[in-house]
This record gives C-alpha cells, structure tokens and sequence, in this order.
C-alpha cells in the first residue's frame, strides 16, 4: 500500500489562490514534494470539490511520452483545444522550465479568463529565489519546503522521541523518508546532494572549479549555527588546503548555493540600534539529512541540530528569521565597565508579531537557564521571549515572565508560540 504524506498547509496556500488571475509557481529544493502537491494532492481537492476531470489539463515536461510538447508552437494550441467552453480551467503543468519560451506561454495562458495555471520547476533553471519576477508581476509564489517534523511524524512510525533522532539525521527529503533503511536513506542523500544539486549548480553557472565549491558546502556544512563570512571563509580555505579562492569567488558559490535553496542565511539584527550589522552572517541548511550526507553523517551535534530545525521550522510558518545582537554595559573582573556583545538566537516577525527565541537542547542547571535568559533580560519591549528545548515536560512561564516550552510541542504544534 502506497503511503501518501499530506501536505496540508502547501495545499491549502494553493486553495486559497484559485482563480485569483496569476500564475501559482510552486518553488522549492529539488525532491521536497512539488510535483506530488500538484498532480495528486491538488489535483484530489479538485476532483472532490465538483471539478470534472476534462477541466483539468495536465502536463508533465520531463515524461519521454511528452517530449514533443516542449516545444511551445506544439503545446500551446494543444492547450488552447482543451478549452471547450467557458468554464474554468485547471492547468496543472510540472517540470515546466522544460519547455521552451515558458514564460511567455504560461503569461498568454493566464491571459486567458478561462484558465487557471498552476506549475512546478525543479532543475537549475527553475530554481532561482527570483523565478517569480520573470513573470512580469503575474506570478504568485508558494516556496515549499521539505517535510517539517509534524509531517515526518505524521507517517513515521515510533515514538516521538525515537522520530526526532531519525529527522534530524536524516531530513525530511520524502524520497528519503519513505525509504526502508538507514543505508537505503544514506545512498539516496548522497546521491541527491552529487548527482542532483551540486550538477545543477555546476550547469546552471558554468562552475569549472567543483572542488572549490564542494569544500565551500564542508566548510558552511560544519559550521550551521556559527557567525562567518566570505572573508573567514578565505581564510579557513588558506590555512586548510593554501587555496588561492578569493573572498569574491566565495560570495559568489554562496549566492549559488541559496539561489537553489540549499542554504538560507540569517542576518544580524542590532536589537537596542534597530538596524542590521553587516557580516557575519549565519547559515542554515534546508534539509538536516542533506547537510549530513555532506559531511558523511559525522558531527551530529544535536545542539546545533536543534538550531537548525527550529530555524527551518519558522520560515515554513512564514516567520522573517534574523539572528539578534545586544551590546550592553556589564562589570568586568576589575569592576569596571565594558561592552559585551550577547546574541538572541532568532528574532521571528510576521506583520506585527515580533518572537524572541532561544535554542537550548539541555536546561541543566540554574547556571544555564540564567545563561539562556540572560538576553532577554536586556530587551525592553513587551515582546514575547521564549526558550525551546528538549528537557521541559510541558510548556511554563517562568517568574520572568518567559515561556519555556520543549521541542516537541513547539514543532507539533504550529499554533506553539502562542501557548
């Protein structure tokens, strides 16, 4: 029996877009579930809500069977003959960067009162952040993610502890999720991240150089969670290997790498100034089991880990993440008074909501818990503070007025920080 993962909070964004006049582009890392959202998942919604099957056009560009259709002189009045009559239309179009002239086919056809474009990319060509734009401001985006840790749970089977050490090892890839075993899901990271990414990446920007690149993704690999820049990174290259890669080289390969979604950065925002800092800047990987396939599953510091999923997890609920900076005034050992810098894990913004969170596997000690409250002691706003971690049984407000909830409820519970 086939397992189906729903997707239920990507379904109903495209719910929510239906006949709005744009063209819906789900974006996304290559194997996060795109072209399962639209070609089963939606295309079920609409079959169950009274849309009959010959107003649903579909296309896949990457099928053999279909390759003729790349050509937009043979799609393009194959589409236009679908449409029978004045009723609406559902163009459910995967792998669409295949074809030829894609933009301007999909803008005629949402010209069209009749239809309603929905597509899906996946290769190097697709996978640009700023695909969107190319639309001329007719395309609507929906960025997808790999599963996040309630939809992992929502088919793994096991407790949710045993589940957590299972995603943060190995991700939420579905292909890799549904695999039968540890080596299974191994090879199919490695594979991924060789053969899929990293190639897309080579073809898309000519990259003669994909040694350089790969000890980039070791580098920004092992040090998730750690402030850096292309200049650091230089440096580390210099004293590792005597590599001669310049800073403006790294920048580059980075802006690579986030542009195909593997990475994110976090930025430095200065709570008291209300500004941002420059570098350092903070990377995140989209997926844990592809930044560990990356360092052949060593370094599984489940701290930083943590971070990362907790990082992930607030941008698939829409959050605007950035790393905070406080510089205060505090005695030193001779009693006199010096600047030290103290860092917010993440400050989350949604509108005019504002989250300041902490990221502590272990609350062992009184000493750690006023080492992880210590921050938002300074901060004076009314907004909330809350520390995430793994040894609370159940959510709190301390005498400061500061939620400690674990990790579990917080990634089970999309509604959490309003506990």
């Amino acid at each position: 029996m086939e397992i189906v993962i729903k997707r239920d909070y990507y379904l109903e964004q495209l719910i929510s877009r239906r006949h709005n006049g744009l063209i819906k582009i789900i974006t996304g890392i290559r194997r996060c579930g795109k072209s399962f959202l639209l070609r089963n998942l939606f295309r079920e919604y609409l079959l169950e809500d009274g849309v009959e099957e010959d107003h649903i056009i579909e296309m896949s560009f990457d099928l053999y069977d279909n390759i003729d259709f790349c050509d937009p002189e043979v799609f393009y009045p194959w589409a236009k003959s679908k449409i029978k009559d004045d009723r609406q239309y559902y163009f459910l179009l995967d792998e669409v960067q295949l074809m030829d002239e894609f933009v301007s086919v999909l803008n005629g056809l949402a010209d069209k009162k009749e239809c309603d474009v929905y597509v899906t990319g996946s290769n190097a060509k697709f996978l640009s952040k700023d695909i969107a734009t190319e639309f001329g401001g007719r395309g609507d985006e929906i960025h997808m993610y790999p599963l996040s840790f309630s939809e992992f749970m929502s088919v793994y089977k096991g407790n949710n502890f045993d589940g957590w050490n299972e995603y943060i090892t190995y991700g939420g890839i579905p292909l890799v999720v549904l695999a039968d075993t540890d080596e299974q899901k191994m090879a199919l990271l490695d594979n991924l991240f060789r053969e899929t990414y990293i190639t897309d990446i080579e073809k898309r920007y000519k990259i003669r150089n994909s040694a350089e690149m790969g000890a980039l993704l070791d580098f920004l690999s092992s040090a998730i969670g750690s402030l850096t820049n292309p200049h650091k990174l230089q440096k580390t290259f210099k004293s590792v290997s005597n590599s001669k890669i310049t800073s403006t080289t790294i920048t580059k390969y980075i802006e690579y790498l986030e542009d195909s979604f593997l990475i994110e950065e976090a930025k430095r925002y200065d709570i008291k100034g209300r500004s941002y800092i420059g570098t350092p800047l903070k990377y995140y990987f989209m997926d844990m089991g592809l930044r560990n396939a990356r360092i052949n599953f060593r370094q599984m510091e489940v701290t930083r880990s943590m971070e990362n999923v907790i990082y992930n997890e607030l941008r698939m609920r829409g959050y605007s993440v950035d790393v905070g900076n406080l510089t205060t005034l505090e005695k030193g050992i001779d009693g006199k008074l010096e600047k030290k810098q103290i860092e917010v894990d993440f400050i989350c913004n949604k509108g005019s909501k504002r989250y300041y969170i902490q990221s502590a596997y272990l609350l062992e000690t009184e000493e750690k818990a006023a080492q992880e409250i210590r921050p938002f002691l300074k901060i004076h706003d009314s907004f909330k503070k809350i520390i995430i971690t793994s040894n609370t049984p159940k959510p709190f407000y301390n005498d400061d007025g500061i939620l400690v909830l674990n990790i579990y409820d917080f990634l089970l519970n999309r509604e959490s920080l309003e506990f």
